[in-house]
């Protein structure tokens, strides 16, 4: 291909709403060809063509379907950046059906967890929900910075943020929904930072989000891990009164770390490690 770049449309289909969000991301053109040398025009038709463990999930000498499976159960650790061959294919994975197929998994058993809640109904049952990858996604960020492959960069990611665009992940909001149907408060822990409040709040509401109990932000000046900050501040909830019935986040450090919460889901994200 002649262009320097080449205009990629993801439009990904909403079985919640029957409405779909499209998402304009450029890409250079030799990292597509990279990816597959026959990809369509269309982002959200990039998938593996060999299945999902096929040649693309090997070539160049690391097996990226077992590298992925090892990241989600937390056996591959303190990692900076995703193996640069494995592009694309977390490129495909995200971007086509895959990544879709498997939160819907995760959202399918929380919700039958939920089914089985008994509620005191006194305002004090909540569930703890991440931001970045849990509840907005940040897709359209990491398609134009090799999907993980490169260095998190936080003055670029955090440009982004304050775009205020971030799309709401489908599937987390169908739990979200129901929570606030059966009277349980979702409250955000995030590790956003408290200057970052205003168009955090901004971006989910203009993604449909809506009744929250709190928004809780790192506060300036924290040095400590993800996992302390995060247990920290459940450990704050939990000497308030609050019982935490659900925990859900993208990283293992959103979710370990003692209270964990009653019950906790791991949504898949291949693309980055915070412990």
């Amino acid at each position: 291909m002649a262009m320097a770049k080449m205009l990629l449309l993801v439009a990904m289909a909403l079985v919640s709403s029957c409405s779909a969000w499209e998402l304009n991301i450029q890409m250079p053109t030799k990292r597509l060809q990279a990816m597959d040398e026959t990809v369509a025009p269309l982002i959200h038709a990039l998938r593996p063509l060999l299945g999902s463990g096929g040649e693309l999930g090997s070539r160049g000498g690391v097996a990226c379907d077992s590298w992925v499976l090892g990241v989600e159960a937390h056996n591959v650790r303190d990692w900076k950046t995703v193996p640069t061959n494995c592009e694309g294919y977390v490129g495909h994975y995200m971007l086509g059906s895959h990544f879709r197929r498997d939160s819907k998994i995760v959202i399918d058993e929380a919700l039958a967890y939920v089914e089985t809640l008994k509620l005191a109904g006194n305002g004090k049952e909540i569930w703890v929900f991440d931001i970045d990858e849990t509840t907005l996604s940040n897709l359209p960020y990491y398609a134009k910075h090799g999907f993980g492959t490169t260095l998190f960069n936080a003055t670029s990611f955090n440009a982004y943020v304050l775009e205020g665009s971030a799309p709401v992940l489908p599937e987390t909001k169908r739990l979200y929904n129901k929570l606030l149907k059966i009277g349980v408060k979702p409250l955000f822990l995030t590790g956003r930072t408290e200057d970052q409040r205003d168009i955090t709040v901004a971006n989910l509401r203009s993604q449909g989000i809506y009744g929250w109990k709190d928004l809780l932000l790192k506060q300036p000046g924290f040095k400590g891990s993800a996992v302390a900050y995060k247990s920290g501040e459940r450990q704050k909830l939990q000497d308030a009164g609050y019982v935490i019935v659900g925990n859900i986040g993208d990283q293992w450090s959103d979710i370990i770390g003692a209270p964990e919460g009653a019950r906790t889901f791991k949504l898949p994200d291949p693309m980055y490690y915070i412990g």
